[in-house]
């Protein structure tokens, strides 16, 4: 005779019911996501959370009672993976914009010592403001530019992907590819 579940999974709707079904036959999502929809409806379903891992390919039915305790409080956004180990992530969204701020930002030739930003002068700069990060590095510079879609360029600078700054006679123009988010994907 099995324990008593100490959180029971709540009644599903039936756009869920719908949502997760859709979910367990999936090929595009990413396994865990299906593993966790087959999961949690093998426990609506009835099975207990041994079965109900074993449904989903796990071994673990301590696991299916921990996502379907979360399920109960967060509903479907717990089926997606979680942060899976190593160091938690060490920049916050405001310090990734500080980070963004002093790219966009033209370099001054004196002050700066360059005329157009590399991720080691980058790094100088940002470790050298009063409001900047002592401990940044070139890696993490590079990450947060190239997930905001910041490529280096031909011209040895760093510069948002699709946009781009053409000579003509009657001076600069900037351009901007209209495709720029669908080639990125």
């Amino acid at each position: 005779m099995s324990r008593r579940k100490k959180d029971p999974l709540r009644a599903l709707s039936a756009d869920e019911r719908a949502e997760m079904e859709r979910l367990s036959r999936s090929g595009r999502e990413p396994a865990v996501v299906v593993a966790h929809a087959k999961a949690v409806l093998a426990v609506a379903n009835g099975a207990d959370y041994t079965e109900a891992a074993a449904a989903a390919g796990r071994r673990s039915g301590d696991a299916v009672a921990h996502l379907v305790a979360r399920f109960n409080r967060e509903g479907l956004t717990a089926l997606a993976p979680r942060h899976g180990g190593g160091p938690a992530a060490r920049y916050t969204t405001v310090e990734r914009e500080r980070i963004l701020a002093e790219a966009r930002r033209t370099p001054e030739q004196e002050a700066d010592k360059t005329a157009t930003w590399s991720l080691t002068t980058l790094r100088r700069a940002l470790r050298r403001a009063p409001d900047g990060l002592a401990q940044v590095s070139t890696y993490t510079i590079w990450c947060v530019l190239t997930d905001a879609g910041w490529s280096w360029q031909r011209t040895r600078t760093w510069c948002p992907t699709g946009q781009a700054v053409r000579l003509r006679k009657r001076g600069r123009v900037h351009r901007t590819d209209q495709d720029a988010e669908a080639k990125k994907s």
